[in-house]
């Protein structure tokens, strides 16, 4: 009896295990990202230095710090941002704008903000411009961030040149090459416009990484929440958990009306309304296009001062909804 006892426990003991060593861990939710981009006038897409809305290319380090503290004050002030999203490309960081434009990421450390670099090409055709320029840049800017568990890394910005697998191809060379940067700290960017991110979140060379989706109300001409939430579902497919919706955005400055009972019946605050009630009912990140740039009627804040004004109370009530605020 003592022998079958025991054998029935170590038995036991194997089945209680088996989910442990089968299942994988869950993803954590990725609502810690409550962003902003903060975006250069031209767009980023640029062939030169990328010079977010307020910095000059003249700018001293401490200049670019100084001008950078009082809009990352204002994105936490008025928006209540914990993150915010920054341009980089090769000219910007080969060079010696690089060590001047730090000056904006270090300002948002400082006050306690998450930094993703994300990068853009300049030739706009959705391949990454020169892959030897591209590598060299990013050994510069992890090997300056790497070591800061708040700053995140974007490998490019909209692939849409790329197909799936070289897609996939290209970021598993990224991840190898920057190894000692924790996976979750990447943000892989979905296909095409970064618009669906299900084929990124099941290649298995990319696990562990965040991903990345764009989504925007000029994609369709649907005026209702659902149709609009059925539209974004079917772009994240089972991979909410591990994504942030890194760019969203609609018209800031020509009076819409964003709060509850004005959503359905237009097409941006439908769909501006069903991102931000998914974002929040699936905890996921969501940074604003833009929250700065000048130009832009997207933009949700304008510089006032040495800081910020918000353009759309309605607006930013429905963004801090999404955030979970």
């Amino acid at each position: 009896m003592t022998c079958l006892r025991r054998c029935l426990r170590v038995l036991l003991l194997a089945v209680l295990a088996a989910p442990l060593l089968t299942v994988p861990p869950a993803s954590a939710a990725t609502n810690a990202f409550r962003g902003v981009n903060w975006a250069d006038a031209r767009d980023n897409y640029v062939d030169g230095w990328v010079i977010p809305t307020g910095l000059t290319a003249g700018d001293s380090y401490d200049v670019v710090r100084t001008k950078a503290d009082g809009i990352i004050t204002g994105f936490q002030q008025q928006l209540g941002a914990n993150t915010v999203r920054l341009p980089i490309n090769p000219p910007s960081v080969n060079s010696d704008w690089w060590a001047r434009y730090k000056g904006a990421a270090d300002s948002a450390l400082a006050h306690g903000m998450k930094v993703i670099f994300g990068y853009w090409e300049a030739n706009k055709d959705g391949f990454v411009d020169d892959v030897t320029a591209w590598n060299t840049m990013w050994d510069k800017v992890t090997g300056d961030y790497g070591g800061n568990g708040n700053v995140y890394f974007e490998p490019m910005n909209e692939p849409f040149g790329y197909s799936l697998n070289s897609w996939v191809s290209l970021c598993s060379t990224w991840l190898s090459r920057h190894s000692t940067i924790p996976r979750g700290r990447v943000l892989i960017s979905g296909t095409g416009y970064n618009d669906n991110v299900t084929g990124v979140g099941a290649a298995s060379t990319l696990s562990g990484t965040l991903l990345s989706l764009h989504f925007y109300g000029f994609w369709a001409s649907d005026t209702t929440r659902s149709a609009w939430t059925t539209n974004l579902s079917n772009r994240l497919g089972s991979y909410s958990s591990r994504t942030v919706i890194d760019e969203a955005g609609a018209p800031m400055t020509t009076g819409l009306d964003y709060s509850a009972g004005h959503q359905d019946g237009n097409t941006f605050t439908a769909y501006f309304a069903a991102t931000t009630d998914l974002a929040r009912s699936r905890q996921m990140g969501v940074v604003y296009w833009p929250g700065l740039r000048s130009g832009d009627t997207y933009s949700i804040t304008r510089q006032s001062g040495s800081g910020l004004a918000t353009n759309n109370a309605s607006g930013v009530v429905q963004l801090r909804w999404g955030w979970g605020l």
